[in-house]
């Protein structure tokens, strides 16, 4: 179990430098040319964690494809908008902007599949608002599109997470991640052509970092739900908070302020709470039904 820990630990980690390899990259490449990119190099640590048991065509015939391309279409804008709210906002506020898909989650999961919020979950969910509100302080500090992409790409990661809990009985892994991986490319590839420049000799290191290090986060969060419960490895995602603390600063010259850091304390500490309150969504593709659901890594494979 707690080398399942550990590798949540390490997918978060790699999840968050592939996010500042799109946000050191957009000063002068496409939102869409970042994600194009970057999902199609993570197409291939995915490729070489197939199992023995999957084939390649059960990325195009899935066994509920209406639902699973509506899958496809929430992680492929959650993608294109945490890009966008990466690259044109501190990594810090960003993280804390998304970081409420928990409460879209527990919204989706009391008027979508009827099931029961506690009381106490509702109010870690609001102590992390107010985390987010501490952080980004509207009023006092003007709110851009940035701000509006990464509350999109919230919703969209907490649309997937509903998402998988209907998929993940039925669907294999590879459908799943390779359907959003491969969605993503073709979706990318399609807007970024009015645009498109060829990167230069100094981007391509930049994109295969980040490219790989997201597909190596995919594949050590596979392997870390194999060998931890989900409940035991979500808590990890809030490493986050600290990686972007790090990652702003070192590569950005971003600081966040006292007040800043106090907000995103809050959201981590709330976030956590809301783990062990009300029923949470299943975030593993693939996952078997149980009676305790997760929702954490299912941000990460909107992203993906």
């Amino acid at each position: 179990m707690q080398t399942g820990i550990l590798l949540a630990f390490l997918a978060y980690l790699a999840y968050s430098c592939s996010d500042a390899a799109g946000k050191l990259l957009g000063s002068h490449m496409s939102v869409f040319e970042i994600g194009f990119f970057v999902s199609l190099i993570a197409l291939v640590p995915a490729i070489l964690s197939k199992r023995g048991d999957e084939t390649w065509a059960q990325i195009v015939r899935p066994r509920r494809p209406g639902l699973v391309a509506l899958r496809v279409a929430t992680g492929t804008s959650g993608g294109i908008t945490a890009v966008y709210a990466f690259t044109h906002l501190p990594m810090a506020e960003a993280y804390a902007l998304i970081f409420l898909l928990p409460v879209f989650v527990a919204v989706l999961s009391a008027t979508v599949l009827r099931e029961v919020v506690t009381a106490s979950r509702w109010l870690a969910l609001l102590g992390g608002l107010a985390g987010v509100l501490l952080v980004v302080r509207p009023g006092f500090n003007a709110l851009t599109l940035g701000h509006l992409s990464a509350l999109v790409c919230a919703f969209c990661g907490a649309s997937s997470a509903i998402l998988l809990r209907q998929l993940g009985p039925t669907e294999r892994r590879l459908t799943l991640v390779g359907a959003v991986l491969t969605g993503a490319v073709v979706v990318n590839g399609v807007l970024m052509v009015p645009t498109f420049t060829m990167p230069s000799l100094a981007d391509w290191p930049i994109l295969l970092f980040g490219g790989l290090c997201a597909g190596i986060g995919n594949i050590a969060m596979v392997v870390a739900a194999r060998l931890a419960p989900a409940s035991r490895i979500a808590p990890a995602q809030y490493s986050q908070i600290v990686w972007a603390a790090v990652l702003g600063a070192v590569l950005f010259g971003e600081f966040p302020d006292p007040l800043a850091v106090a907000g995103m304390a809050l959201v981590g500490f709330c976030g956590m709470a809301t783990l062990t309150g009300g029923t949470p969504v299943s975030a593993v593709p693939g996952a078997k039904p149980a009676p305790r659901r997760n929702w954490s890594s299912a941000f990460r494979s909107a992203k993906a």
